[in-house]
């Protein structure tokens, strides 16, 4: 009797104890539910190449936004990443929308040689992978509509070191592949053109575009104004970088970087 009582009292302590882990469990859960969320903008100049394999370079908006509940630091994002939502996360995986624009190459910009490629607004997606807190894979491909009407997608490993929200710093290796229709777009030259022109033929089909790297670095200066900045460096390579569009008006490298001010709404 002693021993089935002892048994009986311990599965109700064991019960009560579960009971009061799950209810303690679902109180932290709705609390960090009804954490208020901060979202931190960032606003500043950035250059970059005018167009894909150009010498000069354009004045931009470098334009960021991010978000984070509680007191959860930021999520990482690399600085030359396309936006996007996530759209499913899973065991360290996530899967979202990538959305990027790139600017258009007028005739002007090539002494009034090479038709001119119009502003492209390209859509696609990504998939990354967080090996560990401090290093995250990505991969995005993204369809030009419009413009150069070709597809374009990166690959790309990131170092992360960061203390909080009070400072962080990412740096790591890129890849950028591109579909024939995409290089020809902007390397290539037609029979028709070389014609007109003097130059010769030129198919510039799809694979390997360039290598390169890029580093970002974020202060806190305040608890509300920071600073955001990042450099970026691609070397054109494949059939771009053999392209005589490139030897003849552009360059094999392609450098950007960006400063901009941020402010963190709590």
């Amino acid at each position: 009797m002693r021993s089935s009582k002892a048994r009986r009292n311990m599965g109700g302590a064991l019960s009560l104890a579960l009971l009061a882990t799950g209810t303690a469990a679902y109180g932290q859960e709705e609390r960090e539910e009804r954490a208020p969320r901060r979202t931190r903008i960032a606003l500043g100049p950035q250059l970059v190449p005018s167009f894909p394999g150009s010498d000069s370079v354009s004045v931009r908006p470098l334009i960021d936004v991010a978000r984070a509940r509680g007191d959860d630091p930021f999520p990482f994002e690399a600085p030359d990443e396309s936006s996007g939502p996530i759209v499913a996360r899973s065991n360290g995986w996530q899967f979202g929308v990538a959305f990027g624009v790139e600017g258009k190459r007028s005739r002007n910009d090539t002494d009034g040689v090479l038709p001119k490629v119009g502003f492209t607004v390209e859509l696609g997606g990504f998939v990354q992978y967080e090996v560990a807190p401090a290093f995250r894979l990505r991969t995005e491909f993204r369809q030009g509509l419009g413009g150069h009407k070709g597809l374009i997608g990166t690959v790309s490993a990131d170092y992360v070191a960061r203390d909080g929200d009070q400072w962080l710093f990412s740096i790591g290796p890129r890849a950028t592949f591109a579909n024939g229709r995409y290089n020809r777009a902007y390397f290539g030259i037609s029979d028709e053109t070389a014609a007109t022109s003097g130059l010769s033929p030129y198919r510039a089909d799809g694979g390997l575009q360039a290598v390169g790297a890029a580093t970002g670095f974020l202060y806190q200066l305040t608890p509300r104004w920071g600073i955001y900045s990042y450099a970026k460096y691609d070397r054109l390579v494949g059939d771009p970088g053999r392209s005589p569009v490139v030897r003849n008006f552009g360059s094999r490298n392609q450098l950007s970087g960006g400063v901009a001010l941020s402010y963190t709404f709590r």
